[in-house]
């Protein structure tokens, strides 16, 4: 990136906007999905669209034979309208509208049961349709040694898990397809217990209810590639893909080459469901510097972006400064800020170098929750660019929202823009 050509993107697109790598998303993509084939080769991703549900990437996912996991009737449409079959997607979430679960299950794809109401409810669309099979899965909740008491699934050693078991092996219409667990710690040190959590659940369900899954499913929570300068800030260093795998998918080896030979079992297909792990280092945002003012002894730079733009809140991204051809000095201990009235919007503190009014700062590392988390708080939010191709080819993926996008669905100002016309 230059001078010169985020000059000439910022002409055509306004002065912030996203690059969004998809090389660099699909390269992740294959280095993920070889480091856990290698050690167990029945492993599949299942991108998780909540992280990042940008169509480009949801439809690469799917050309690549990775699965859709999604948690909500939006994400499943937008799963649909990018071309995945229903037999590729997965339901996952507390919270599941009957009709669209419905709808999904009629259609091949498979949900995971959260709660005992919704297994009723499933139960009950069975019934309904005696002639279908639907696939269903189990999502599982149990310690893992991480200090926090998950709020999602069943409680394996419950009686509603108890009264779930015995529905799917009574239930000739429910075809038990999944076996998922998810936690949210992302340090490896954690995964090697939930790989023999949910190897646990598995033995216990063949053993005591005569009915196994196809598929085990571990969750996502991975950290992704990141420069020196975050891990720093995080005060963590991420251990790579093959880490993982060797933490996880190696229990999964050890365990089905040994039990399901013996038995004369089909090993179950592995699945993650990484998000972040995937297209955190994918995406840049760009702004540019506004001003800069001094306030009693503070050096204040305001740029045309907000910390919810990035996702990052407490420690300073990866940024790197650019010149925008205007005037520039040098600052020490200089807080960059965003465009809104927050006090505590910042997108970076304590920086020490050169800046100027105009110049770009280019935040890495933002590919991961910014762009599906940011509101339209005091503007509307910015395009979407992709550079896969690199910065002489760039794709408009996303335009610039309007006006008009936020506000057509209040009817106040639908009534009065229908009195003007």
């Amino acid at each position: 990136m230059t001078t010169q050509n985020l000059i000439q993107l910022a002409k055509q697109y306004g002065d912030s906007f996203y690059l969004l790598d998809s090389a660099q998303f699909q390269r992740n993509y294959r280095e993920l999905e070889s480091a856990f084939q290698a050690v167990y080769p029945y492993f599949r991703i299942a991108y998780s669209y909540k992280t990042n549900y940008t169509p480009k990437l949801c439809r690469l996912v799917d050309e690549m034979g990775g699965y859709a996991e999604v948690v909500s009737e939006m994400e499943m449409e937008i799963a649909l309208r990018c071309g995945v079959a229903a037999e590729r997607m997965i339901w996952n979430g507390p919270v599941k509208h009957s009709d669209r679960v419905e709808e999904l299950l009629l259609a091949g794809g498979c949900v995971n049961i959260d709660n005992l109401a919704e297994a009723q409810a499933i139960g009950e669309i069975a019934r309904r349709h005696p002639n279908r099979t639907l696939h269903v899965g189990i999502r599982c909740n149990f310690d893992v040694g991480d200090g926090t008491l998950s709020r999602f699934g069943f409680d394996v050693e419950g009686e509603d898990f108890d009264s779930l078991c015995r529905m799917l092996a009574d239930s000739p219409g429910l075809h038990f397809k999944c076996l998922h667990c998810h936690f949210a710690k992302r340090r490896v040190e954690y995964w090697p217990a939930r790989a023999k959590g949910i190897l646990a659940v598995y033995e216990k369900l063949r053993e005591r209810y005569g009915i196994t899954p196809d598929r085990i499913d571990l969750g996502g929570g991975i950290y992704g590639k990141m420069p020196e300068c975050l891990s720093r800030e995080l005060g963590y260093t991420p251990p790579g893909y093959d880490s993982y795998a060797k933490a996880a998918a190696a229990v999964f080896a050890e365990h089905f080459c040994k039990e399901a030979s013996e038995r004369g079992e089909k090993r179950p297909e592995l699945l993650i469901e990484p998000g972040s792990a995937l297209v955190g280092d994918c995406m840049k945002f760009v702004a540019r510097i506004d001003n800069i003012r001094q306030i009693r002894g503070k050096w204040i730079a305001t740029a045309t972006g907000s910390q919810k733009n990035i996702s990052m809140a407490g420690i300073n991204p990866p940024m790197e400064v650019i010149a925008g051809g205007g005037e520039r000095q040098r600052y020490t201990d200089a807080d960059i800020a965003g465009y809104t009235c927050i006090e505590s919007d910042y997108l970076y503190q304590h920086y020490d170098g050169w800046l100027g009014a105009g110049d770009f700062v280019v935040i890495s590392n933002c590919g991961s929750y910014s762009v599906v988390m940011k509101p339209p708080f005091i503007l509307p939010n910015v395009p979407v660019l992709d550079i896969g191709k690199g910065m002489d080819q760039v794709e408009l993926i996303k335009r610039k929202e309007t006006f008009d996008d936020l506000f057509r669905t209040f009817q106040l100002l639908r009534s009065e823009e229908t009195k003007r016309n």
